[in-house]
């Protein structure tokens, strides 16, 4: 059966980016949940024992929802560390020399980034991936999806469901996905760029 995800950091590290309250209804109530409802949705089928990624692949309706939710959010957690800088220079080789390649600079990636948040319409994600060339990508993901069903290998996201910002930055979007930098672990994005 599936568990919730251990935070790889106290639920207050990521102040004042990311509030304590913040993470304990979005990790410990929203994403408990999601873990409840597909434990329930999936036992005694084909999907109790298959993974997160394979689940998302081959089914749909409810359990594809809470499996999607799970994968998203399970990435979206671990990305993060406190007290993280985002100086270019900083971000590791090689993911450092692709962003530059496909996005022209990191900050042009940045504003890139920061629009299809913002412009995204109801609830969803927004990720940079990879190609099976290595090629970066920016897309807008609804609801539950993940671009590892475009055949994607996702590195970094942003969640812009209301509840992962409501608490902190209310209505503001755009300004809690420009705070988002400052905890993003470059070292953990590079991993997910290099492996496999």
């Amino acid at each position: 059966m599936f568990t919730l995800i251990s935070l790889p950091y106290a639920p207050d590290a990521l102040e004042p980016v990311i509030s304590r309250e913040t993470i304990d209804f979005h990790h410990g109530k929203h994403l408990q949940t999601y873990v409840d409802n597909l434990n329930k949705l999936v036992a005694g089928t084909e999907f109790e024992t298959m993974p997160l990624e394979e689940i998302v692949c081959k089914s749909q309706g409810g359990v594809f929802n809470n499996a999607g939710q799970i994968l998203n959010h399970n990435l979206y957690f671990a990305q993060f560390a406190p007290n993280s800088l985002n100086a270019n220079s900083l971000i590791p080789e090689p993911l450092a020399h692709a962003l530059n390649r496909d996005f022209g600079s990191f900050d042009a990636f940045k504003a890139e980034f920061e629009q299809k948040g913002v412009s995204l319409f109801g609830s969803g994600w927004v990720w940079l991936s990879a190609d099976n060339d290595g090629k970066l990508v920016i897309t807008q993901e609804t609801n539950a999806n993940n671009p590892i069903t475009k055949g994607l290998k996702p590195l970094l996201t942003m969640d812009v469901w209301e509840h992962a910002y409501y608490i902190d930055y209310r209505n503001r979007r755009a300004a809690h996905l420009q705070a988002l930098w400052q905890i993003i672990n470059w070292e953990e994005i590079n991993r997910r760029y290099t492996n496999g």
